[in-house]
């Protein structure tokens, strides 16, 4: 962005204060490791003003020399005081701190401002956005929390002294060797790796369908219709798993008494037509929003040139709203690889997925394991977010609504 006005060095007062905030913020991260959250409050404060005052009066390093200088002496202090990981914070740190305390000084937050808004203005513009970073942390901060502690050389769930001393002796790997090794967790996790993938196909084939048959012009009652279609994400999960009890027992019955199935197979055929149902509401409004932009013009002409439904359906249609189909689906299998209630309802002990498996651990054993699985379906979960988000932007281009 464009430079909009010449910037000059803020005033003195003005630049302390800032830093003493920011001081401040990081002492209370930093504080318990100190051993009080009000003492590492202080002190951080108190060293960030005495080193911003001191800045101030060098007339003989450039900036870009005390950036340098920074990182270097603040990793020097982490590793003396802390130990070997703490010099790592310690340069990311020392980085920030110049790089804030020149934004700061030099009147670097006014660069890409408009000239004629008052101190009021740029104060609730930055403002606004620390208040949505500060509800971004709360929202976030529980699984944050869950990350360090799957590292516990401990078996509890909270952090040991060693570990607030970053020190390597806290941190260990044996929760994940637990998982990978534990043939409870292991059979669990192979039951969600067999249950999801195919839930999500079925929901992905009949969401898709229902999303095409739904945009036609002709449908009668297509608002009642796409109501009952999505209930299944309205209606509360608990009454869902209620009735899907009643109904797939029924089913399952008739499947082992009428037809002879075995009673595992059914087992698994219940838990997977019920997070079919469970995903395709999420089908039929991602792959409905990508045939909002959908140009009909396109079938049209594909049929005037010969081509069948079905031809004109996977060459002509299927490309252009794949985005959608693959967002919808990634949200279906999200969604089956972490329900619980429903499976607990009507699945047994053949199909003990791996949110069961989580909730047996917390409920009976607690396990620490489980903070290890925790860390690992949040780096699924991240991955899929990921993904979704190129699909979406790839689908913006496709239908021209953002440049390419």
């Amino acid at each position: 962005m464009a430079v909009f006005h010449e910037v000059s060095r803020r005033s003195l007062s003005f630049v302390l204060l800032m830093m003493g905030l920011m001081g401040a913020f990081f002492g209370l991260l930093f504080g318990p490791t100190f051993g009080s959250a009000l003492v590492g409050l202080l002190s951080f404060a108190i060293v960030s003003v005495f080193i911003a005052y001191l800045m101030t009066l060098n007339e003989y390093f450039s900036s870009k020399n005390i950036r340098r200088t920074l990182p270097v002496l603040f990793a020097i202090f982490g590793l003396v005081f802390l130990g070997p990981v703490s010099a790592f914070f310690g340069v990311l740190l020392g980085w920030f701190f110049g790089w804030f305390f020149y934004w700061i000084y030099e009147g670097g937050y006014r660069a890409k401002l408009h000239p004629y808004l008052t101190s009021g203005q740029v104060l609730w513009y930055y403002s606004f956005r620390v208040i949505c970073g500060m509800v971004f942390v709360f929202l976030i901060a529980p699984i944050l929390v869950v990350m360090p502690l799957s590292f516990n050389a401990q078996d509890f769930f909270t952090f040991t002294p060693e570990m607030l001393r970053l020190d390597p002796a806290g941190y260990s790997l044996k929760h994940y060797q637990d998982f990978f090794n534990n043939s409870d967790w292991q059979r669990s996790f192979w039951n969600s790796l067999i249950i999801a993938p195919i839930a999500t196909i079925i929901s992905v084939s009949l969401g898709t369908l229902a999303a095409i048959g739904l945009s036609q012009s002709h449908v009668p009652a297509k608002r009642a219709i796409m109501a009952i279609l999505i209930s299944p994400m309205i209606v509360p999960l608990i009454i869902s798993a209620m009735g899907m009890f009643f109904f797939y027992s029924t089913m399952g019955n008739f499947m082992e008494k009428t037809l002879g199935l075995n009673k595992n197979l059914v087992g698994y055929i219940k838990v997977i037509l019920a997070h079919a149902v469970l995903g395709i509401p999420f089908v039929i409004i991602t792959v409905t929003a990508t045939l909002v932009g959908f140009d009909k013009s396109l079938t049209r002409a594909a049929a005037n040139m010969g081509a069948g439904p079905v031809k004109t359906f996977f060459k002509v249609q299927m490309p252009l709203i794949m985005p959608g189909v693959i967002s919808g689906g990634l949200f279906a299998f999200i969604t089956s690889f972490d329900e619980v209630v429903v499976v607990m309802f009507i699945g047994s002990a053949s199909q003990k997925t791996l949110p069961w498996q989580m909730f047996i651990g917390l409920r009976e054993q607690i396990s620490p394991t489980i903070l290890a699985v925790a860390t690992i379906l949040v780096g699924i979960s991240v991955l899929l977010l990921m993904t979704l988000e190129l699909l979406r932007r790839r689908s913006e281009r496709l239908r021209g609504l953002s440049p390419g």
